[in-house]
């Protein structure tokens, strides 16, 4: 299969530049698309997400009008700067028959188990992609944006890959770049390897990617001693990490390297499926983890997107993700929900999973997990040493 990469891009011209200013507050890129779609009743992206973040938010009084933007959906051509034509034109037949030959599934892994013919199989991704692409245009003069419906991390060029049709990240970072974002820090801390964005910048010395990750866990790529041709941080992490351990990576190794690198744009990812209740993990984090690194980034970089990503329990989820956006805005997060905010919560369904059956009073009540700390292994340690030596930071 012809290998398509992430070859640097011209910066931007004074006039795409100047299209948009500097924004004057974080920007929230959402769409009415994510509503009732669906991967499928039993996939595990059958659960709602992004509208119940653009709802708790609403719900709470923080998305005025003026944060928020409709994302635009991504034509072919914007798409096509990493992913194949002939896999493109793949979704968009898939989308218009609602099927797939066996020589388009073995080819582009469309219409497989974790990659499902679905209604929305193209508009939905390129929804995602759209506003990822947008975010690189609209930071052409620095500022916020927070796309919780990216993070599509494991889209290859030519074919879907775990649950990921498109990679937005990928299409998010070459946008940056043609808007005059030179050096790039893109930080994962989903608990799945970022081996799709991996594959389309190793060796590229202008983007250093960290990723922390399950180990052993699906791609089973990222190892410790995989630098992406000195491009990468891959920290695999042992089951049960916790909130102190998290604490301890983002201080002794993400903030360093990232400041060290002295990018032009962070672009974190904020998957939420490394928190204790998600059903496809085994880490042991709080959401206050994540909401630590989200604001502890914000300030290496004039330029800084937040992505979704990964997380498959609507109530923790919802919660994660709408607390990345407090975080963004400076809101203080309240103790007990408001009315309006719980019902969101009260409305949500996780049928066909344990999970789901009789979910705890605070996933209705409260957006703050109780914090999970715990001992910081000597695993996790090492690691990060070894880690700190080969990028030379002290």
């Amino acid at each position: 299969m012809t290998q398509f990469t992430a070859a640097p891009t011209r910066p931007a011209t004074a006039d795409t530049a100047t299209l948009f200013g500097p924004l004057e507050a974080p920007l929230f890129i959402g769409s009415e698309i994510y509503r009732g779609s669906s991967y499928g009743r039993m996939h595990p992206l059958r659960v709602p997400r992004v509208s119940t973040v653009m709802d708790l938010t609403r719900a709470l009084g923080w998305l005025p009008s003026a944060q928020y933007q409709t994302s635009p959906r991504a034509k072919p051509a914007a798409l096509e700067r990493w992913h194949s034509p002939e896999y493109i034109a793949a979704l968009q037949a898939a989308e218009r028959a609602q099927a797939v030959s066996e020589e388009v599934k073995a080819r582009h892994h469309i219409g497989t188990i974790s990659n499902p013919v679905f209604p929305e199989i193209f508009r939905r991704p390129a929804t995602a992609a759209g506003g990822s692409i947008l975010a690189g245009e609209r930071l052409a003069q620095g500022g916020v944006i927070y796309n919780p419906a990216g993070g599509t991390h494991h889209g290859m060029p030519d074919r879907a890959n775990g649950f990921c049709y498109l990679n937005d990240p990928v299409l998010a970072m070459l946008s940056l770049r043609h808007h005059g974002a030179e050096r790039i820090a893109y930080v994962d801390i989903d608990a799945h390897h970022a081996d799709g964005v991996e594959h389309g910048f190793a060796g590229d010395p202008d983007v250093l990617m960290i990723s922390t990750h399950e180990e052993n866990l699906w791609p089973k790529t990222g190892r410790l001693d995989d630098d992406a041709g000195g491009s990468a941080l891959n920290l695999p992490v042992p089951r049960g990490f916790n909130d102190s351990e998290m604490a301890y990576v983002l201080e002794e190794l993400i903030l360093p390297a990232v400041a060290d690198f002295a990018p032009d744009a962070v672009v974190l990812q904020c998957g939420a499926d490394a928190v204790t209740e998600d059903p496809l993990a085994h880490l042991d984090l709080s959401n206050n983890a994540h909401w630590s690194v989200v604001e502890a980034l914000r300030s290496l970089a004039p330029r800084y997107l937040v992505l979704g990503g990964g997380g498959y329990n609507p109530w923790s989820v919802g919660r994660l993700w709408t607390g990345v956006w407090a975080v963004l805005n400076g809101h203080e997060i309240p103790d007990r929900l408001p009315v309006e905010a719980e019902e969101v919560l009260r409305g949500l369904e996780f049928k066909g999973h344990r999970l789901g059956r009789n979910p705890p009073e605070h996933w209705f009540t409260t957006l703050r997990d109780d914090p999970r700390p715990g001992p910081v292994r000597e695993q996790i340690r090492e690691a990060v040493t070894l880690l700190r030596r080969r990028r030379g930071l002290r």
